[in-house]
């Protein structure tokens, strides 16, 4: 039996990375509530491990209100005291800031230029950047594409916007395809299945 070569960062253990690797990571992504959602995801991520975060991922749907830019904008201090005692979150003080922060922010940059999906895909013509990796660890881990974005976000107001993480943003949105060549996603699809969502925040 043929084994399916996948990414090297893939924990072929857990059947939710897989899951999110086969059918979301580098798959072209033009809806709001999700590019929303990962921006502030991929914040949380910092300093831990993207397994923390997706583990925790269909939690923080539930307490973020299906990350509705609109309600999040209005959580007050008995909100935010409720999200930093909850374990099926990351727990951090200014990740919970940021993320109400970025919602004032989205809400302003979609009344500006209509969303996220306008003003991300615009930097790249609309088409994804398809990139030919032999191995994972020769992907970087940002780019000057990855810098002008950082810095123009971070000017319109958004908080956890460094390159960087920016970068890991723009693959996990399908900006960028950056499975390796061998990898069996690297023919990216035209669209994302949706993908598996299972709380093991627990």
């Amino acid at each position: 039996m043929t084994t399916q070569v996948r990414c090297a960062w893939v924990n072929l253990d857990n059947p939710l990375y897989v899951d999110y690797h086969d059918h979301e990571w580098g798959v072209p992504c033009r809806d709001e509530t999700q590019l929303f959602e990962m921006l502030n995801l991929e914040g949380a991520q910092a300093g831990l491990s993207w397994q923390t975060v997706l583990n925790k991922r269909a939690h923080y749907r539930t307490v973020f209100d299906a990350w509705d830019a609109e309600k999040i904008a209005t959580y007050d201090q008995r909100k935010v005291a409720s999200l930093l005692s909850d374990p099926g979150i990351i727990r951090n003080p200014l990740k919970v800031a940021s993320t109400i922060n970025n919602a004032h922010s989205y809400l302003r940059l979609r009344e500006e230029v209509g969303g996220l999906a306008p003003f991300l895909w615009a930097y790249v013509d609309e088409q994804p950047i398809r990139n030919a990796w032999p191995t994972t660890a020769d992907c970087p881990a940002k780019t000057p594409l990855s810098d002008r974005i950082a810095k123009d976000l971070a000017k319109r107001g958004f908080k956890f916007v460094g390159s960087t993480i920016v970068y890991a943003y723009m693959q996990a949105i399908g900006m960028v395809n950056d499975h390796c060549v061998e990898c069996c996603c690297y023919a990216a699809p035209l669209a994302a299945a949706p993908a598996t969502l299972i709380d093991t925040a627990d």
